[in-house]
């Protein structure tokens, strides 16, 4: 079964400093029937404007992705990390027993457009980590690339819950698979351009959970980037 969420039905919020749109519910905005999907939690697409970003704030207990489409993002963090974060890099964190950081928009000039992605561990109180890596456009292009992981396989992130993150890039025309066994699910997220999935088309924001035994065919309509999360 494919249940599509549209992008225009997102929560959004123009902050000014933060345009915002909210999958699930998150903050201010809540919606009883998106609240989470299986384990995942939060998908965050936001843009952030030059030199404005997310003061020092705590999280704990969450799988945090951070995935960067364009621009850049400084993080800090109270594990004593500091480093940029940019496109086509991939940060995960395990706030865990607790952790604070701030993300900031370090360009004068350009936006910062990312998704943050929310994901419940398998259980709480975990010590918290950071993991940083570039997954290159040459790995992502035509291909779902595996970015996030239990076990950290293919050179993935490693992410404390049953869930296979993958990445790819569409030039129009192409196309990938992805085979959903009985036992599992999946959520697809259109980070940019358009797709068909099946004879489903989904435009840029769009998103589609997946549950039961199916055999997706995703084509891109132009060129597109998206997120597929395989999920317990």
């Amino acid at each position: 079964m494919i249940t599509i969420r549209k992008a225009a039905e997102r929560g959004h919020f123009d902050h000014g400093w933060l345009n915002t749109h909210h999958t699930f519910s998150f903050a201010d905005y809540y919606d009883p029937d998106w609240n989470e999907f299986r384990a995942l939690r939060v998908i965050n697409d936001d843009r952030v404007q030059p030199g404005q970003g997310f003061g020092m704030h705590p999280h704990r207990d969450m799988e945090i992705l951070t995935v960067i489409l364009e621009g850049s993002l400084e993080h800090k963090d109270s594990m004593g990390n500091t480093s940029q974060i940019r496109a086509g890099e991939i940060q995960r964190m395990t706030a865990g027993t607790g952790v604070l950081h701030s993300e900031y928009n370090p360009s004068g000039k350009e936006p910062v457009h990312l998704y943050q992605i929310w994901i419940h561990p398998e259980k709480k109180g975990l010590k918290p980590g950071y993991e940083q890596k570039l997954f290159p456009e040459s790995d992502r292009q035509g291909r779902l690339r595996l970015v996030a992981s239990r076990d950290g396989r293919e050179g993935s992130l490693t992410i404390h819950q049953d869930a296979n993150v993958r990445v790819t890039l569409l030039a129009k025309g192409e196309k990938v698979m992805h085979e959903n066994p009985a036992a599992r699910h999946a959520w697809v997220q259109v980070a940019r351009g358009a797709v068909t999935l099946n004879d489903r088309k989904l435009a840029e924001g769009d998103g589609a959970a997946v549950s039961g035994k199916e055999s997706l065919e995703i084509a891109a309509l132009e060129p597109a980037e998206l997120i597929l999360f395989d999920l317990a």
